[in-house]
């Protein structure tokens, strides 16, 4: 089976304990077909005269302890396999996780949020349901049928069994047919359930655009039409899922009337007794279970195969990045980018040409600008988010040849869109680092200039940001990202464009605050107000993703270039 060769890993971890549970799902299959056995010799023993008080309460004490130990053991077994489908639930969501914190932007460009959120939920649980239902009905429909057959040919009659068995074959194929049917059907259902997410979450993380653009009505249609596409392709399963229990009871019935027409003719030739005949016929009503579960299975095992094949496709997708560099560097000396160009993905054009940049500890390196010029995709460059050759070392060493978690060790990152986690501020800001002192998480945020801020907010520092800090303004989330980055206090500070939002009086400040803080460490700042880059030890000015201008501001402004223009005209303007 497909699904047992891909959860091998876990199947071989597990095997003492899955071992255990199936032989103790024998043992209660084993003992649950004898009280028909023994109802069947009561049945005789009454007919014949011979059932005495003292047979009666042995078989009454008989039928009493085997319902105690049923109990007792289906507890044991219940409680050992489904625990360890639980475990496999947490462990592949667990490696899903950690999988899609080692995946770079480029996979989050081909996955939707609402897919990926899809397989950590639904599918996971559909493997989890395999891994504990699904080997349950197997064993357990196989050891019931194994069993009650035996009995029933062996015990009773062989051509009674045979007979009430020949509407089996046509069980069987019935079940096969439906079971391809619910792969096909599942898997586009699954698909459609990640839509409908990835809807719900643009829909929300969005909520202010939308209703600022007045469309909430075209945005509930839109939700509508898509629930309805997720409604119709589960009704597709559903319409095949339906038609296992119906299948299932017409030919478990067709046998039911084959066993008592010719039982009842075998007890007439006294072939079978009477008891023999009660026997089987409880024999044979026990395996509806079996046949039902048997259908059960193929219904659960097809969810799972197809869930777990939506599972793997997206685990088995490698980092374009690798993280295997052995190169270990304790502190960035020197960063220097020789020629360095960069191509997203599937783009037609170069998005940095030609980059020549020389870098020592300690410098302060301004990027301006005009929009789509670069500026971002430079700094991303040393964060490794994307493939790179030789053309950017540190120390010399081609930064692809270092441990990816010792560069981005080094970065302390605030980017435009100011990502906030639905926490308190304190836990925002102290989010990256283990261990801080109050007087360490003080400073930071008078740095940032957010400590005046903390005084208005309801909580202070234990004050709920909310999602995506829609609490907070957007000066407030971009000084809160400065501070967060500031605590850490990285080899490497990349600051993008993170003071459009504040005025002047607090951008001089912060810009004052990381200069006399950060002097023997490194400083990226990008920028469209060229005041926040004025002391910079270089500037470059990005345009097409080429350096036209570099320089420091005075050397600039005697250019009378592009960053001239714009200083002259923001200084205009204020």
């Amino acid at each position: 089976m497909k699904l047992i060769k891909q959860l091998d890993w876990f199947i071989k971890r597990q095997k003492r304990t899955y071992m255990i549970a199936i032989i103790l799902l024998i043992i209660t299959g084993v003992v649950d077909m004898l009280p028909p056995w023994i109802i069947g010799q009561a049945i005789d023993a009454i007919r014949e005269g011979s059932l005495t008080t003292e047979r009666l309460i042995l078989i009454v004490s008989s039928l009493l302890g085997i319902m105690v130990l049923s109990y007792v053991m289906s507890y044991l077994w219940i409680a050992r396999l489904f625990g360890t489908a639980f475990l496999l639930e947490k462990k592949l969501r667990g490696r899903f996780f950690g999988h899609l914190l080692k995946q770079t932007p480029r996979f989050y460009q081909q996955h939707r949020t609402g897919d990926l959120m899809a397989l950590a939920t639904n599918d996971l649980k559909a493997v989890e349901r395999t891994a504990g239902f699904g080997v349950m009905t197997l064993v357990d429909s196989f050891n019931m049928t194994l069993i009650a057959l035996t009995i029933m040919g062996v015990f009773i009659d062989w051509k009674l069994t045979l007979a009430a068995l020949l509407p089996m074959p046509i069980l069987a194929w019935s079940m096969n047919k439906l079971g391809s049917q619910i792969h096909t059907r599942f898997t586009a259902a699954q698909d459609s359930f990640g839509v409908m997410n990835d809807q719900v979450v643009e829909s929300i993380s969005g909520l202010r655009v939308v209703r600022s653009f007045v469309q909430e009505e075209a945005d509930t249609k839109k939700f509508d039409d898509i629930t309805d596409d997720v409604m119709a392709k589960n009704m597709h399963v559903a319409k095949i899922d339906v038609l296992f229990e119906p299948v299932i009871k017409l030919l478990v019935g067709l046998s039911y009337l084959i066993g008592l027409s010719f039982g009842t003719y075998l007890v007439f030739t006294n072939d079978i007794t009477l008891g023999q005949l009660v026997s089987f016929n409880i024999y044979l009503g026990m395996l509806i279970w079996p046949m039902y579960a048997f259908g059960e299975l193929i219904n659960v095992v097809q969810r799972g195969t197809a869930s777990l094949e939506r599972i793997e496709t997206t685990m088995n997708e490698v980092p374009d990045v690798s993280s295997t560099g052995t190169v270990h560097i304790d502190v960035p000396e020197k960063i220097t980018f020789k020629s360095l160009s960069f191509r997203y993905p599937n783009a037609n054009r170069e998005s940095l040409e030609d980059i020549v940049l020389h870098v020592s500890r300690g410098e302060t390196i301004g990027i301006v600008g005009p929009t789509g010029a670069g500026k971002t995709t430079l700094l991303r460059q040393l964060l490794r988010e994307y493939p790179i050759d030789d053309s950017l070392l540190v120390n010399g060493v081609p930064i692809s040849d270092i441990k990816l978690e010792t560069v981005r060790g080094w970065s302390g990152y605030v980017s435009q869109e100011h990502l906030l986690f639905s926490k308190t501020v304190r836990d925002n800001i102290r989010f990256g680092v283990d261990d801080v002192s109050d007087e360490a998480l003080d400073r930071a945020i008078h740095l940032a200039a957010f400590d005046t801020d903390i005084e208005h907010l309801e909580n202070g520092l234990d004050t709920v940001v909310g999602e995506q800090g829609v609490m907070l303004s957007g000066g407030q989330k971009q000084r809160l990202s400065i501070a967060r980055a500031l605590l850490k206090n990285p080899e490497i500070l990349l600051l993008d464009d993170s003071l459009s939002a504040v005025d002047a009086k607090t951008e001089s400040r912060i810009i004052d605050s990381v200069r006399t803080s950060r002097e023997a460490k490194t400083t990226f700042i990008v920028a469209h107000r060229l005041s926040a880059v004025a002391h910079a030890d270089q500037i470059l000015v990005l345009q097409d993703g080429r350096v036209t201008e570099r320089g420091t501001h005075d050397q600039l402004m005697e250019r009378h270039g592009w960053y001239y223009e714009q200083f002259i005209r923001q200084g205009e303007s204020e």
